[in-house]
């Protein structure tokens, strides 16, 4: 009896009563603390992906990506502010984060350096998907950019996984950046033959080509005399997309008119003296 009235005791009820409304008020700060963060951390992350809807140049991936990191940063302060309200002490978990995210970034150092170029790749679009390039010692039409990889497609059909820290850094050739490309090719003219009859034989024949366009005008000119013939530098051009068909097809036209109008293809000296002999 004496035990319950201690229980019952004007002051110990007190503080009880106390020690429950101070409870009770550092619960509902820690859930004003959560709603809000989590507010302001959704908006955020919206805010972030709306950025990539606004313009074709920025990478939607990249964006929600990064929109995903700052929400789960603004929610780990979060956290780290609501233990700070029960009293536990938050410097040394901020420091077992910081130890824990350096030991995490050693681990994966490469991958980091991947992911960075990748964020890079994405930021400033040297290369898109569709595009021909010549990127990381390798060469064929990019199928995909993700954050650590690039995906290829080769010419023999083989398909090339690249990372990303391989690519950024060093020399990318992107051949379809421009939707006009001249496509330079060379000829060797003896000097016996019309330097300028040969002219005219290769204009007209990209004339009749479908592929070649008019405007800007293909460039047929005499670029190097060498001991045993004029060296003609040929650049016609053409729509991106008909590159390599331009480039793989017009030389052997080229070469067929050339020898129907009655051009040789001069030989070297040295092959000329060892058939005499």
């Amino acid at each position: 009896m004496e035990q319950i009235q201690s229980y019952l005791n004007p002051e110990r009820l007190e503080s009880y009563m106390s020690t429950g409304l101070a409870l009770g008020t550092k619960v509902l700060i820690a859930l004003i603390i959560f709603i809000i963060g989590s507010w302001i951390a959704k908006k955020v992350k919206k805010g972030i992906t709306k950025l990539a809807k606004k313009s074709p140049q920025l990478d939607e991936t990249l964006f929600n990506f990064l929109g995903s990191i700052a929400r789960w940063v603004i929610m780990a302060f979060v956290f780290i502010a609501i233990l700070g309200q029960f009293g536990v002490e938050t410097t040394s978990i901020v420091a077992l984060l910081g130890a824990a995210g350096l030991a995490v970034g050693l681990a994966l150092q490469g991958a980091m350096s991947n992911l960075a170029a990748g964020v890079m790749l994405m930021i400033f679009r040297p290369y898109k998907i569709g595009d021909f390039v010549d990127a990381g010692g390798h060469f064929g039409n990019v199928e995909d950019i993700t954050l650590f990889t690039t995906d290829m497609q080769t010419f023999d059909n083989q398909k090339i996984i690249i990372p990303n820290g391989k690519i950024w850094g060093e020399k990318i050739i992107n051949h379809s950046h421009h939707p006009v490309r001249g496509v330079e090719m060379k000829f060797n003219i003896a000097y016996d033959d019309d330097v300028e009859k040969a002219r005219q034989v290769i204009l007209k024949t990209l004339a009749a080509n479908a592929h070649i366009k008019s405007d800007p005008a293909p460039f047929v000119e005499v670029e190097t005399l060498s001991e045993r013939s004029a060296e003609l530098v040929v650049r016609p051009f053409t729509d991106g997309a008909n590159y390599f068909d331009v480039r793989y097809s017009v030389p052997q036209e080229i070469l067929t008119a050339l020898g129907k109008a009655g051009f040789r293809t001069p030989y070297p000296v040295t092959r000329m003296l060892q058939e005499k002999g």
